[in-house]
Order: C-alpha cells, then structure tokens, then sequence
C-alpha cells in the first residue's frame, strides 16, 4: 500500500457491462473518429479562413480544441480495455486522468461563460463591441480560462494523491476524484470542502450566464436582425450549456450520494454524457447553425473534388 506506483485500480463499469468486446471496440473507435473528424474539421476551418478570426469563433475552437482533451481523456483507454476483456488501470494513470478530467470540466465550463459574455456585448452593446473585446481581450480570456482550469485541476489532484487507500475497484468506466476519494483509509473532510468550493464556482458560472442572456433576450425580442444572430450562435450555446450541466451535476450527485444497486449501464450513460455529447455536439451544432464556417466547410470540400477531377 506505501508504494502507490504498484496500486492497480478495476474499473468495475466497464468489467460489468462488457456484452461483446469486438462490438464496443467497433462503436467506440468509430465514435472517437467521427468526434476527431469533426472538431479538427472546425478548428481547421477557423485557422485557414482569416474572416473566421472573429472573437466567438476563437472561443469556438478553443472549445474544441478542449473536446478533443476531453475525447481523448476516455477513448484510448476504453478502446484497449474493449479488446482486452479486463478493465483496469494503474495508479499513475488513474491520478493522470483524474487531472485531465477536470481540466477538461473545468474549462469546458469557463469557454462557455466567456462565450455567454461575448455574445452579450455583441447583442446588448454592438457599437463597442470591437472596442470591447479586442484581440488583446480574447488572449487574455483564453489564459485565464485555461489558468483557471490548470490550477483546480492541480489542487484536486494533489489532494487525492495525498490519500492512503484501502480499497481498488472503481465503480465507474474512467478514474474521477471523488471515486478514488471513497476508496480512502483516512479522514477526507478537506477533499469535501474542496469539492464544494469547486461545484459553488462552476454552478456559479452557469448562473452567470443566465443573467447574462436576459438582456440578451430582451435585445432580441426587440428586434429582426438580433433575432437572427440569437438563434445561429446563441441557441447552440444554450443547448451546450445546458447538456453541460445537467450532465456533469448528475454525475457528481450521483457519484456522491447515488445508490450502487442500481443498473450499471444507467450509471456509465450518467457518467459519459459530458465526456462524449460535448466534444461530439459542439462542432456539430455550431458548424450547422453558422453560415460562415458552412459556406467555407463546402468551398473546401469543391476545391478538393475539383482538384481531383
């Protein structure tokens, strides 16, 4: 038990519900693909257009630059598990995902409330939009953004790995904080507070950019041309944040306080949400909703076809 590089944790989510190794392993490398596919598609999109340099389509491709974090925090390892019949993982690797996992939570949730903040002053205040948020603006939101991510990620990491363990199955398909904290032998009051103090500054957030899209709604309501830009980037904004959320406070309630005689396969859809739904809807549902990025996405594919003709 002292020398934790020997410790090896069963994932007992994905040992318990393993039908057909060869099906998993089909469905989740094709998931994985597509999910790459579709973020790279954006982000290269963004990158090679300079009209695309625009602040909320930075934001975007910050986003899925963290989508593909957040797929490959989960699909790796799960492809090799699904082959291998056995789910288990060591205890570098385990604090190693711990760490990943809430950089990608935590700044999933910061780029959405700085996109939220964005399409504010694009609504509400148009005239000093570009006085506002400025080239310098963006830099700056998008190092805090990740500082942000960074440093809590490091505080719950550092907190977990302090702790003695008792025990080793895992009772989800990936290592989270909170499951490693209940395998503890000692007293994890503070890992507790620590825990609150992060669920309080991400509900915060989204409670944030709720207020922040009330005047949003009023603007739009009042005219035409708001409207318009509402429903391209403001609703898919809405629907991400939302999924987000609900998601993620599932399973940390769950992960908590839920019961264990539940199915598991309820547990592990519970779980996966905020690790597969996102990174694959984000470019989906902004790379449709946005005439740009469409019109460019097809002039691309056009040259491609020609030049091979």
């Amino acid at each position: 038990m002292e020398n934790s590089t020997e410790i090896l944790f069963v994932l007992q989510g994905l040992n318990e519900t393993m039908l057909s190794k060869h099906t998993y392993f089909i469905l989740i490398l094709l998931g994985y693909l597509f999910t790459l596919l579709a973020n790279l598609t954006l982000i290269g999109t963004i990158i090679s257009e300079k009209t695309l340099h625009e602040p909320m389509l930075v934001f975007l491709c910050n986003l899925c630059v963290n989508g593909i974090l957040g797929s490959s925090i989960f699909y790796p390892k799960i492809l090799v598990d699904s082959l291998s019949g056995l789910s288990v993982t060591s205890y570098k690797v385990c604090i190693g995902q711990i760490f990943l996992l809430y950089s990608y939570t935590n700044s999933e949730m910061t780029t959405l409330a700085i996109m939220a903040y964005d399409r504010y002053i694009a609504i509400c205040k148009p005239l000093n939009y570009h006085s506002i948020v400025t080239p310098q603006k963006v830099m700056q939101l998008l190092v805090f953004n990740w500082i942000v991510s960074i440093c809590q990620s490091v505080v719950v990491t550092a907190l977990v790995a302090r702790l003695p363990l008792c025990g080793f199955n895992i009772e989800k398909i990936y290592c989270s904080a909170w499951a490693v904290v209940k395998l503890s032998c000692v007293d994890t009051t503070l890992n507790n507070i620590f825990g609150y103090i992060f669920i309080v500054f991400n509900v915060s957030l989204a409670v944030l950019v709720v207020i922040s899209y009330v005047p949003i709604v009023r603007a739009c309501v009042r005219s035409k041309k708001e409207r318009s830009k509402f429903m391209q980037t403001c609703l898919p904004h809405i629907i991400v944040l939302t999924n987000n959320f609900i998601a993620l406070s599932f399973d940390l309630m769950y992960t908590r306080y839920g019961p264990t005689d539940r199915l598991q396969s309820l547990r592990n859809f519970m779980s996966l949400d905020y690790l597969v739904v996102p990174p694959l809807l984000n470019p989906l549902i902004y790379g449709l909703r946005l005439n740009q990025i469409r019109r460019r996405i097809f002039n691309i594919c056009s040259q491609k076809m020609h030049a091979l003709e």
